[in-house]
């Protein structure tokens, strides 16, 4: 029960600091409106400023967590052992608020003409570095320093880094529709706490404070929300035991290397059970006449995949206004 509770009480605590931050800068954005801003497929604004929100709320109960946790804690809790759960807190919060920050540049910064591994790296071949490469090798880095944190050997110091960086990447993979890389990552904790890790409880306790904002399509995870999500989940990971975060961490990099390939919505469209759970909670999307809805149109199919998956005309029509900002949320398929 003291687990649990534990558990329980970082999850709100982290609900909490997520829906505070988010109020505060919504009120005063930093740098003004304008620049978290962006326009979505049915011509509305919606805010950036959902990834910083759930990456400081979920930061902030990491950290409270550690330190109010008893020396004898849960293995799995941060605050637990204690030394020991220091570092895996500190792991959390460097690989969370690294990945954060790299995201966020990539969001205000980044042009979008580039995608996934194979965009970036075409770009760094012909002399051009992106923002999303920066932003590949910032995780990169933070994931080896996170993992070395949280202590171990060379080889666990190397899985621990993969899983950090990976999970960061991959949970933004999801991120092209309102709520799924937050249903995703709600999908992964329960599979994580459910195997001893309760220091899922605090990142997804922020994402879930903010799901409604992100189903409602008012605001959007974006990089800095998506990667940071990600990077907490991948640390949290690092309690399983060697053979558990091998094959996670295989799974991880198949399903990136799958992602260049495969359009993960048409997958999702095409699964009964899937599509149901990718919309449930969603606005329903909209269906002009004479045309296919948003999941399974044009904006889905050919050569949109590698272009702005939800502000071409088939979404927004002929009325619409040109100067749509892609959103990253909502980005093509090869996402980074």
């Amino acid at each position: 029960m003291r687990r649990a509770g534990y558990a329980i009480a970082a999850g709100a605590g982290a609900a909490g600091a997520a829906r505070l931050a988010y109020s505060a800068m919504s009120r005063r954005p930093p740098g003004g409106t304008k620049t978290w801003s962006r326009t979505n497929h049915r011509g509305e604004p919606v805010t950036l400023l959902e990834g910083p929100a759930v990456a400081a709320g979920a930061l902030a109960a990491v950290l409270a967590q550690a330190g109010l946790a008893p020396a004898s804690g849960p293995p799995g809790a941060p605050g637990s052992a204690g030394s020991a759960g220091w570092r895996r807190a500190a792991a959390m919060v460097l690989g969370g608020a690294g990945a954060a920050a790299f995201g966020a540049y990539d969001d205000l910064a980044g042009s979008g003409d580039r995608r996934g591994f194979r965009g970036h790296l075409g770009a760094l071949r012909q002399g051009e570095v992106t923002t999303g490469a920066v932003k590949l090798g910032g995780i990169g880095v933070t994931g080896v320093v996170s993992a070395a944190l949280a202590g171990g050997s060379p080889v666990d110091v190397i899985i621990n880094a993969g899983l950090v960086a990976g999970s960061a990447n991959l949970l933004n993979l999801f991120d092209l529709r309102p709520g799924r890389a937050i249903k995703v990552a709600a999908a992964s904790g329960v599979l994580l706490g459910a195997a001893g890790q309760d220091s899922v409880a605090a990142p997804l306790g922020a994402a879930l404070a903010l799901l409604p904002e992100d189903l409602g399509e008012r605001a959007m995870l974006g990089d800095a929300g998506a990667n940071a999500l990600g990077a907490m989940l991948g640390a949290s990971a690092a309690g399983l035991s060697r053979p558990g975060r091998t094959a996670l961490l295989a799974a991880i990099v198949g399903i990136t290397a799958a992602s260049e390939k495969v359009s993960f919505t048409k997958v999702i469209a095409r699964t009964p059970v899937l599509n149901w759970l990718d919309m449930l909670g969603r606005r329903p999307a909209p269906q002009p006449s004479g045309t296919e809805s948003s999941e399974t149109g044009p904006s889905e199919t050919g050569p949109s995949e590698t272009g702005p998956s939800e502000t071409g005309p088939s979404e927004t029509g002929p009325s619409a206004p040109q100067s749509l900002v892609t959103i990253p949320a909502q980005r093509p398929e090869s996402g980074g």
